[in-house]
């Protein structure tokens, strides 16, 4: 069993390096092609279509009812504040929305997930995009949590928050040859320090609608958002402190802000509608970003090292 191991283990990598070999000269050439030649001519007409938006009270969510308004689609808009919600239905109106709906509800519990998606699909009679957006950002040492069962609610809302209405939508989706646009995290993709729970619950998600895409096939477009420091709510320091509690942690929101800008919503938001129309299976914007994929695939010894030494600068700032 030994020997057998050790054959297909040298079996495996060698057909995998040939295989790359011979594949990746192909696709680079036919995505360049794709995108010189077939990318403008590509996208979809979002006049008449019906777009299902969670975490829309807000931040990233708003933006993207924004985006969708200006290009003619109807929305039901979904969030636990319903006073915020009126106002992102008011305004998204005036982009150009022909009809808005507004949902107040818990997207964490499955009963309420069951319940937009059935108003939604008996308001307007059928369903195109699920944008999946509803979030809760945590920032905090693991060692230092007091309250631990209270995370549970990291993985209910990033997590849950999203596979609920995704079950609920499915057929409706499917009957529309619709999409889903899932926001996620470049947390999801990295060990970043002092997010644990945050990057776990973001890695999840992406690898469950990765492996949905693979169930659904062409039925549905599946568009994976990865962003990395957009201006939002986390950007506030509103997150999962310690203690298991939520609030603005003005403090943490100092000592994690990265050297580095914070984009817009609003180039987000623009970026994954057009995306999303295009058909795209993932975004990452901003996208310089994007060489970090490359570089947690092969050097993660790197991001892990570079990740603890950001992590004892973190402890080192809090002491302070």
């Amino acid at each position: 069993m030994a020997f057998f191991n050790f054959f297909l283990s040298v079996v495996t990598h060698v057909a995998i390096a040939v295989f790359l070999v011979a594949y990746l000269p192909v696709s680079l050439l036919f995505r360049l092609f794709a995108w010189v030649f077939l990318r403008p001519f590509k996208k979809e007409d979002l006049r008449g279509k019906v777009v299902l938006i969670t975490g829309a009270s807000s931040g990233i969510g708003e933006k993207i009812a924004y985006e969708y308004a200006r290009r003619g689609a109807s929305l039901a808009l979904v969030a636990r504040r319903e006073k915020a919600l009126k106002v992102v239905a008011g305004n998204a109106r005036s982009h150009g929305a022909p009809d808005v709906l507004v949902l107040p509800a818990d997207i964490a519990d499955i009963e309420e997930s069951r319940r937009v998606v059935d108003k939604t699909v008996a308001h307007f009679g059928q369903l195109n995009h699920l944008v999946a957006n509803a979030g809760i950002w945590s920032c905090c040492s693991f060692e230092k949590i007091t309250n631990l069962t209270a995370f549970n609610q990291m993985m209910d809302v990033n997590f849950w928050g999203a596979v609920y209405p995704t079950y609920y939508a499915l057929p409706h989706l499917k009957a529309s040859r619709g999409n889903i646009i899932v926001n996620t995290s470049l947390a999801g993709r990295f060990p970043t320090a002092n997010m644990t729970f945050y990057n776990a619950s973001k890695a999840a998600v992406i690898r469950f609608f990765e492996t949905l895409r693979s169930e659904v096939g062409s039925e549905i477009k599946i568009t994976i958002l990865i962003p990395g420091y957009i201006e939002s709510e986390i950007t506030k320091g509103k997150g999962l402190q310690n203690d298991g509690n939520v609030r603005i942690d003005k403090k943490a929101r100092d000592v994690h802000a990265p050297a580095i800008p914070v984009a817009r919503p609003e180039k987000l938001a623009e970026a994954a509608v057009e995306s999303a129309c295009r058909g795209d299976v993932y975004v990452t914007w901003p996208s310089w970003y994007g060489p970090l994929h490359i570089l947690m695939s092969l050097a993660p010894e790197v991001v892990n090292y570079l990740s603890h030494l950001r992590y004892k600068k973190i402890l080192k700032a809090t002491k302070a």
